[in-house]
């Protein structure tokens, strides 16, 4: 039969029948079925093909939407590529799994898959980036296999135009993670970020000078961003390891106090022990204890201390001098303490480095925990301060010997 436009509008499903198929000679048909409410007869084109033993069927389109000589060229084209030895309808399936794994979906289960792996700050920022539609929220609708070089650098040129060189690189990184995995996961063939534009960062060099530290040590003022800076400078922490410090962490009830940063916590997962010194332990001790919450800063108990921005603009302004940011604080403890004579090696302790000294097979041989070289160290650093807060000469403060174990 030699299906017509006039014979494909008069056809109707046979008596007693709900489905019916009406076959061209060309090896397509036009089917028609009762609607589930029995109120209408739909029609569609399909064609099928034989394949090793399968007999798979195609829809070609509704009609009339598809005209018949539509359908017989498409149907054609597909019975063109079984010859040849392909199998269009296995192809249909896979690019229907494949259009199923857009980037929005697939983010979500990286997400728990990596939970438990990255240090909890790490991890907020990889979910703000690859979740925010602020970064990435053109690539979130595309299948993964879709996802080109020139979309993600579209994407990276535009969050350095609108957010700067650090921002679009950290960005940028966070999406090499998550296509990392997708490979590694079966899910993507491919890292489209590879050869992506890469914004460089400069590395900040700014280190405060003993008067700046005095500064802003004495600008500080006793709410919790004031006892979280000063025990930045006491500690040369990293802020968030401060900011979101819990009660917990802390033992100040033995001969010689100490905090404990959890590997959970901790950049590189390693748990961290430092010794607290008169003037870190009294900011610690000032610290009002609230039943309600483990966190010693913040009104966020889940979180610790949030509000950053603000604190820092009215620091700013207390101080007087620009051109910092808190991060610099922590490399003006490093080369303070280097230019009172703390070895290297020490510093990168108290630091939680896992370089230099630390790294490599020097590392995995040298498992000293340097307990009694760190305690000197911020007996040294902290006698330091004070001699500068106060104006008055250095004098180190005695500290019972630390015991061995």
């Amino acid at each position: 039969m030699k299906l017509t436009a006039k014979v494909a509008a008069a056809f109707t499903l046979p008596p007693g029948k709900t489905e019916h198929i009406e076959w061209d000679d060309d090896g397509f048909g036009l089917r028609l079925r009762r609607s589930h409410d029995g109120s209408a007869v739909l029609k569609s084109w399909t064609v099928q093909y034989r394949h090793g033993g399968r007999k798979p069927r195609i829809k070609l389109g509704d009609y009339p939407l598809l005209g018949v000589e539509a359908a017989r060229k498409k149907a054609k084209e597909i019975l063109g590529r079984v010859a040849i030895g392909e199998d269009p309808a296995a192809d249909r399936r896979e690019r229907r799994d494949k259009d199923a794994l857009v980037m929005a979906r697939v983010v979500p289960e990286f997400l728990a898959a990596k939970e438990g792996d990255l240090a909890p700050r790490t991890f907020v920022e990889i979910t703000r980036y690859l979740t925010d539609p602020r970064y990435f929220g053109p690539l979130h609708r595309l299948p993964l296999d879709q996802i080109a070089l020139k979309d993600v650098a579209a994407a990276v040129v535009r969050i350095q135009r609108e957010c700067g060189n650090p921002t679009a690189a950290r960005a940028r990184g966070a999406l090499v993670t998550f296509f990392s995995w997708a490979m590694r996961m079966g899910l993507a063939l491919s890292n489209p970020c590879i050869g992506s534009v890469n914004p460089q960062t400069k590395a900040r060099e700014r280190v405060l000078t003993s008067d700046e530290i005095r500064k802003v040590y004495l600008a500080c003022e006793e709410d919790h961003y004031g006892k979280i800076i000063r025990l930045l400078i006491l500690l040369g922490a990293r802020r968030q390891e401060i900011g979101a410090s819990a009660w917990p962490e802390f033992d100040l009830e033995s001969p010689q106090p100490s905090w404990t940063l959890p590997k959970e916590r901790s950049k590189n997962g390693r748990a961290h022990t430092l010794p607290l010194l008169p003037m870190a332990l009294a900011i610690i001790r000032s610290v009002p204890r609230m039943v309600s919450r483990d966190r010693l800063f913040g009104s966020r108990a889940a979180e610790g201390f949030s509000s950053w921005p603000q604190g820092k603009r009215a620091l700013d302004q207390r101080c007087g001098i620009g051109n910092f940011v808190i991060h610099d604080i922590r490399r003006s403890v490093a080369t303070g303490m280097a230019d009172i004579g703390v070895a290297p090696h020490v510093i990168e302790h108290i630091l939680n480095h896992q370089s230099g000294h630390r790294s490599g097979v020097a590392g995995i041989y040298n498992r000293s925990s340097y307990q009694r070289e760190t305690r000197m160290a911020l007996v040294l650093w902290e006698d330091h301060l004070r001699a500068l807060i106060d104006g008055g000469e250095r004098k180190v403060i005695p500290i019972a010997p630390q015991a061995v174990s």
